[in-house]
This record gives structure tokens, C-alpha cells and sequence, in this order.
């Protein structure tokens, strides 16, 4: 036993160990629950049934086995490829998308350390670049499958899609930066930290979302639009053309695409709650400090688990709420409201801070 534990407490192993719990128990599964959860929630806002015909048994009802259903389905489906298309990168583009939201949960704590061991794959320094720099390699999938593809109407769905995450992408990181200097760190388990801290006697948290509310609004924003979801799902733009950068591709690859959207759905879930809600941080969990570190500890996952879910479903809301936009107005909306916003964001939280500076220097 003394043995395995060491193995297991090897820096490489437990890294191993992390990335299946997380990836395996928690990432993979909550995506794949959802593409049933938004075909239902969709029937429910159009006052229909829904999926419900896969249920063996009373315990499987309301078509709980279209999940099952529809993976047999993918597998056992013709994996086709076009004439003419690029083999190598047609068939590598829809992992692309799938890595990138996988890879973003790498650095997202699901709860607090005990001792040495942390709920948190790797705590880098520089955590919130590796988030720019991971979200915007999803972009990479979409262009890669639209451009191999040897099709016009995958091809502009590639296009769009690159210059949509070339212009969301710019006021994603304006958006953060009075997040940086709010908590002076760009080290995500510090931000957490800086969050459990309190405003007026221990009475409201010091989250995100209370000293950067236009930084939450303009990120949130900017995440639903890489992620190419409703109102910015320009990229598949399913009335103009067909089905976009995904238009040629079937089975398990196809599949692959659908997974990355809802993997990513639950990735950028998991950032609104750990950079502006207080992450895993129970609010006025500090005046129970007798408490086993245990019950803690569950308490901690519970609660990113629920603000977790909520932001999953808001996004399905979401979807199925607000119009669809033009391309030209997703870009005009970019370009011309939210950059201008990110920038008086910035200014305004640098004011502050500096004026709260020169108060206690006084």
C-alpha cells in the first residue's frame, strides 16, 4: 500500500490522476448530459415532448437512453469524406475544437487544497493566458474542417468563424484585464483567492461579478461567441449556409464536433464561475471554521458544481431566446460596442484603484 500511495503521489502520476477524474467525471459526462438536456429544454420553450421514445423501464423515462441511442448511432454511421477534400486535415480538424475545451479545465480548481494536494491539475503563473491562448485554438478546428472540406459553403463557414474569434477575442482579454488588476495576479487560484475576501464586515464576497460587473457582461459575451453558439452561430448559419464548416462531415467525426461545442459549454461555465462568482468559495463558510475539512470540501464542490450548472442551462436559455444575429451585426456589434466598452472598462478600474491607492497613501 505504502508503495502505490508513493506512486501515486509521483507529480507526473497525479497529474494523470487529475486529468481523468476531471476529463472522465466531471467535463465529459456534464457535455454529453447536456445534448439531451437542450433538445428537452428546447421542446419545453416550443411546448413539445421532446426525446422520449429510448426508456426501458419506469428508471429510463423521458428518453434518458437517446444519450446511448445516439453515441451507437455515430459509431455505426458511414464516416464519409468528400472528392477532392484534404484527407489529413478533414480528418484531424474536429479534435481541434474538442481539445480546446478539454484543455481549459486544466487549470480551473473544483475545490480547495488539502495540504499538499490541490483539486487543480496544474496552478501556472500566467493561468489566464493559457485560456486565451487555449480558446482561441478552438477557432483552428472550425477552419481547418471548412477549408479541407472542398466545399464553398464550408469554406465560409470558416471564414466566418475565423473572423469572429479574431474580433471576440480582443475585447475577451480587455474584458479580464480589470480582473488582473482588481486581484493583481493573473494566477487563477489567487483570483479565487482574492475573491473570498469581504466587503463590509464580512457581509457581501469581493466576487468578480460585484467589482467587475461590464468585465463580466463583456467576457460572458465574448465566450458565447467563441464558442460559436446562438445569437453567434453565424459560422453554421443553418439558413444561409446549410450546416457551415461542419456541412460535409458525418458519424463519429460529426459527433466530435457536437461534443466540443457542449464540452465548451461547460468550460466556459466553469470560468464565469471561477473568475467571477468565487469559484469553489462557499460565501460565510469562514464562521464555521471547526468544521471537518471534509464537509468543506463537499460543500465547495457542491457549490461550483451548482453555479456550474446554472451557467450551463443559462447558455441553453439563452440559446433558445434571442434571435439569431446577421454576421455583419455580430461583427459591428464587436467592433463598435463591446471594444469601446472593454476599453472604458479598463480606464474606468484603473481610476479607481488608483484612487483608492492615493486615499490610503494620504
Amino acid at each position: 500500500m505504502e508503495i502505490i500511495l508513493e506512486i501515486i503521489m509521483i507529480p507526473a502520476v497525479l497529474a494523470i490522476i487529475k486529468i481523468v477524474v476531471i476529463v472522465l467525471m466531471f467535463a465529459m459526462p456534464l457535455g454529453t448530459v447536456l445534448t439531451l438536456m437542450e433538445r428537452k429544454w428546447s421542446a419545453m420553450i416550443q411546448d413539445r415532448v421532446g426525446p422520449n421514445r429510448a426508456n426501458i423501464g419506469k428508471f429510463t423515462g423521458h428518453g434518458a437512453l437517446h444519450l446511448a441511442a445516439d453515441g451507437l448511432k455515430s459509431i455505426f454511421k458511414e464516416d464519409t469524406m468528400p472528392k477532392g477534400a484534404d484527407g489529413f486535415l478533414y480528418l484531424i480538424a474536429p479534435f481541434f475544437g474538442l481539445i480546446a475545451g478539454i484543455a481549459t479545465f486544466a487549470i480551473i480548481p473544483l475545490a480547495g487544497p488539502i495540504g499538499d494536494f490541490t483539486f487543480q491539475v496544474t496552478d501556472i503563473e500566467p493561468g489566464l493566458l493559457f485560456i486565451f491562448a487555449i480558446t482561441s485554438l478552438s477557432v483552428y478546428g472550425a477552419v481547418l474542417a471548412g477549408s479541407s472540406s472542398n466545399s464553398k459553403f464550408a469554406l465560409l463557414g470558416g471564414t466566418r468563424a475565423a473572423a469572429q474569434m479574431i474580433s471576440y477575442e480582443v475585447f475577451m482579454g480587455l474584458a479580464l484585464m480589470g480582473v488582473f488588476m482588481v486581484y493583481g495576479t493573473t494566477r487563477v487560484s489567487g483570483i479565487v483567492d482574492g475573491q473570498n475576501e469581504y466587503w463590509l464586515g464580512n457581509l457581501i464576497p469581493m466576487w468578480g461579478v460585484f467589482t467587475q460587473p461590464l468585465g463580466f457582461v463583456l467576457f460572458f459575451t465574448a465566450l458565447v461567441a467563441e464558442t460559436k453558439r446562438a445569437p453567434f452561430d453565424a459560422p453554421e448559419g443553418e439558413s444561409e449556409i446549410v450546416a457551415g464548416y461542419f456541412l460535409e462531415y458525418s458519424g463519429m467525426r460529426w459527433s466530435a464536433f457536437m461534443l466540443a461545442e457542449y464540452v465548451a459549454l461547460v468550460g466556459v461555465a466553469s470560468l464565469i464561475t471561477t473568475l467571477f462568482f468565487g469559484g469553489y468559495h462557499v460565501p460565510w463558510l469562514h464562521h464555521w471554521e471547526s468544521a471537518p475539512q471534509w464537509i468543506v470540501t463537499i460543500l465547495q464542490v457542491i457549490k461550483f458544481s451548482i453555479f456550474t450548472l446554472f451557467f450551463c442551462w443559462f447558455q441553453i436559455q439563452l440559446r433558445w431566446t434571442v434571435p439569431k444575429f446577421r454576421f455583419d451585426q455580430t461583427m459591428a456589434l464587436g467592433w463598435k460596442k463591446l471594444l469601446p466598452l472593454s476599453l472604458a472598462n479598463v480606464f474606468v478600474t484603473a481610476f479607481v484603484i488608483l484612487a483608492f491607492w492615493w486615499s490610503i497613501q494620504q
